[in-house]
C-alpha cells in the first residue's frame, strides 16, 4: 500500500487544523502518516511515496521550524526521492505567496512532482494580537485541505503518480 507522508508545523494552530483534515481524508484511501516538522526526518521521506508539506508564513517566509525540517532533511534524501509526488499548503495572515515559492524551491531540488495546485488560506491576521492568537480555520476551507488530502492519496493508491 502507498505511503502518504503529511509533515507540518504550527505555532497557533491554524497549520496543524489544515494538515490534521487533510490527514484525515487522506486516511480514507491510503496509509497516511502526520508528524510535525521537528519529528519528521529523513527516514520517514524515504519511506514515503508522497507528501504535503503544511507551514505557517512568518515574516513573509515558511517558519523557522519547517525550515529547520528542510535543513534537516535535504541532503541525507537528495537524489533519493526524485519523481515523488507533493502538494503544499500555507497558512497565511496576508499573503502566502513567499512561502510557497520557498517550498516549491526546496522541493524542485529534490525533484519532486507537484500534483495539486498550492492552497494559500488567509487568516488576515494583521495585528499583533490578532497574529499570535489560536487560529481557528472555517470548516469551508478545512474541506480544501481535506480535498487536497483526499485527491493525492487516491492519486498514490491507484498509482497514477
Amino acid at each position: 500500500m502507498a505511503k502518504l507522508l503529511i509533515v507540518f508545523h504550527s505555532r497557533t494552530g491554524g497549520s496543524r487544523q489544515m494538515a490534521e483534515a487533510a490527514a484525515e481524508a487522506a486516511r480514507a484511501e491510503t496509509e497516511t502518516i502526520l508528524k510535525s516538522a521537528d519529528q519528521a526526518g529523513p527516514d520517514d521521506l524515504l519511506q514515503s511515496d508522497g507528501y504535503i508539506f503544511c507551514a505557517p508564513e512568518n515574516l513573509a517566509a515558511i517558519s523557522g521550524l519547517m525550515k529547520e525540517f528542510f535543513d534537516r532533511c535535504y541532503y541525507p534524501v537528495l537524489g533519493r526521492i526524485e519523481g515523488r509526488p507533493y502538494a503544499q499548503m500555507i497558512c497565511a495572515g496576508s499573503d502566502g505567496e513567499n512561502a510557497a515559492r520557498q517550498m516549491a524551491r526546496i522541493a524542485t531540488g529534490w525533484r519532486l512532482k507537484q500534483v495539486q495546485p498550492t492552497l494559500i488560506l488567509c487568516t488576515h491576521a494583521q495585528t499583533p494580537e490578532d497574529i499570535q492568537a489560536e487560529k481557528v480555520i472555517p470548516e469551508h476551507e478545512l474541506e480544501q485541505c481535506r480535498e487536497i488530502g483526499a485527491a493525492l492519496a487516491a492519486g498514490l493508491s491507484m498509482g497514477v503518480f
